[in-house]
């Protein structure tokens, strides 16, 4: 029909393929992403788009656009799968990961947060440690496995929210003793090396006897504030401030009022007045300038040492406590089986003669997964006085009580106690014993089977010939479990607050939230140990019962 032969005379570039791909070829970049939903080609990009402004996407898209175009034509002439499935497969095969993006999936993953300022100074960091011979790369060197680890410039406590400052993060798949990291002992502060730099470097001679506390906090002082140009400056300037951390020997009056009760309070308060004293007898002996080892400054290096300074058992010219950059970075978990420790450099053939600190993997991490050590088997009180942070569940947790001779006298065994207790190394003075979830140390009962002792229940016997981690009799053996049971309730009442009206706060979100970290840390750590006496409580009269059977 003239309709058909018409249609077959119809030139090439009438025919609806041709108008499709004119279409593509003329549209303005700009409308493309309105209907491709795929990333675009950034092969040739070589800077991040993730923090550019957008007009940068389509500039980017721009630089691509022939050779996407060529693979789109290609396509549509080849005799692939055809439609949009080998239309996506074109788009995605023209894509490449765009620099950034595994840090993007850690921010995403909720690891990765902070300032591009934090940014920076973890890429400082990295950069020094790579500067002085530590292998930081994610690709493999001759001899030597891809590094790891990363850095995150925040990480978050799962069961509180609380922030819990920088960490290192897993950044591939990581098996059960893979060796984690290398740092060479030139780059950590120990008391010897910072001696030596004080001595040469600061004009500043300690005495070789001074503790090695003492000479790190005064090194690190002189480092951060009074040598701009420091060798360690990348280090240091990672290194949190005092209120990041906040340890409870560094709250102030009001803060340690809600821990009213606790222990921790006088454990805060005795180590202040011991650095206060250490600081003053320093500068004295020695000549320091107080203006510039202020109080403040000698606050925060003690922050730092107790939060952060690890003793390394296998050095081999032993034990030295030691601040050991990047390694430092882990977080605590009380259920890590891994532990910081040093050894001598090099393979199993050539050793080089010096030391270096190693760390292993005690099990399996996924990718992204944060990687934990082990600070020891330490209770809440010691982890938020040192350390500035409590944990929600802790099998080492503890709470002190304190037990000593009837005050006032009035026992006619006084005096041969005292001498009993003087032997063996004791004053007569109150003695604290950490008491545990549902349960008591054996040493607090067997102390007061002694302080409990009659001479009814002596029938004749010296002191020094009982043993008294056997029971000595059942009145006795009573009298000492109602006492334990008397110390911890003594405890309870202590504390201005219930474990109820804790508990109620926490509950109420919005109030809790409102509160400031000090403050949320004193109510949690105040809450669990009610809770835990509460149990040793409970265990004690269970105890006392199965006696009267």
């Amino acid at each position: 029909s003239p309709s058909s032969s018409s249609f077959r005379a119809m030139p090439f570039f009438f025919s609806p393929l041709f108008l499709l791909l004119l279409l593509l070829l003329l549209l303005p970049p700009v409308v493309v992403p309105f209907f491709v939903s795929f990333p675009l080609p950034l092969n040739a990009v070589k800077y991040d788009l993730i923090d550019r402004p957008s007009c940068c996407r389509f500039n980017a898209f721009s630089f691509q656009k022939r050779k996407f175009y060529r693979r789109i034509t290609s396509t549509l002439f080849s005799n692939g799968e055809g439609g949009e499935a080998e239309w996506s497969k074109a788009l995605q095969e023209s894509v490449t990961a765009a620099p950034g993006s595994g840090e993007a999936a850690m921010k995403m993953a909720g690891l990765l947060r902070g300032p591009s300022t934090a940014l920076a100074a973890n890429a400082a960091l990295i950069k020094w440690l790579e500067d002085n011979g530590v292998y930081m790369k994610d690709s493999s060197g001759w001899t030597v496995a891809p590094h790891p680890l990363a850095v995150s410039t925040e990480t978050v406590d799962e069961a509180t929210n609380e922030s819990t400052g920088r960490g290192l993060l897993a950044r591939r798949s990581i098996n059960v003793g893979d060796e984690l990291l290398q740092i060479p002992m030139r780059l950590c502060l120990t008391k010897d090396s910072c001696l030596e730099s004080l001595s040469k470097d600061c004009a500043i001679s300690l005495p070789k006897d001074t503790n090695e506390y003492l000479v790190i906090a005064a090194y690190i002082i002189h480092e951060k504030y009074l040598n701009p140009s420091s060798f360690w400056s990348p280090y240091l300037s990672v290194l949190p401030s005092t209120a990041d951390v906040g340890p409870t020997f560094t709250w102030s009056a009001a803060d340690l009022d809600q821990l009213s009760g606790s222990p921790v309070v006088a454990a805060s308060m005795s180590m202040r007045a011991k650095l206060e004293r250490e600081r003053e007898a320093l500068l004295g002996e020695n000549g320091l300038d107080p203006e510039l080892y202020t109080y403040e400054r000698w606050e925060w290096a003690f922050t730092i040492l107790f939060s952060r300074a690890i003793r390394l058992r296998s050095l081999k010219d032993g034990e030295a406590v030691a601040l050991v950059p990047y390694v430092d970075l882990i977080n605590h978990s009380a259920f890590s089986q891994c532990f910081v420790d040093a050894r001598e450099a090099g393979d199993w053939i050539f050793k080089t003669g010096e030391d270096e600190v190693v760390l292993y993997a005690d099990r399996g991490y996924r990718k992204m997964e944060q990687i934990y050590i082990s600070y020891g088997q330490k209770s809440n009180a010691e982890l938020l006085l040192l350390y500035g942070f409590a944990l929600e569940r802790n099998p080492y947790n503890s709470v002190d009580v304190s037990v000593s001779l009837r005050p006032g006298g009035g026992d006619e065994l006084d005096e041969e106690k005292r001498d009993f207790l003087k032997r063996a190394g004791r004053g007569d003075e109150a003695i604290d014993f950490p008491c545990y979830a549902d349960r008591y140390p054996r040493e607090m009962l067997e102390y007061l089977r002694l302080m409990l002792l009659t001479r009814q229940d002596m029938a004749g016997k010296a002191l020094d010939d009982f043993d008294f981690s056997r029971p000595v009799s059942r009145a006795n053996e009573r009298a000492a479990l109602e006492a334990v049971k008397e110390a911890v309730q003594l405890q309870i009442s202590k504390y201005p607050t219930t474990e109820e009206e804790d508990a109620s706060m926490i509950r109420d979100k919005f109030l809790f939230a409102s509160l400031s970290k000090n403050a949320r840390m004193a109510v949690r750590h105040r809450r669990n140990e009610k809770r835990l006496l509460k149990r040793t409580q409970a265990a004690l009269e269970k105890e006392i019962a199965e006696q009267e059977r």
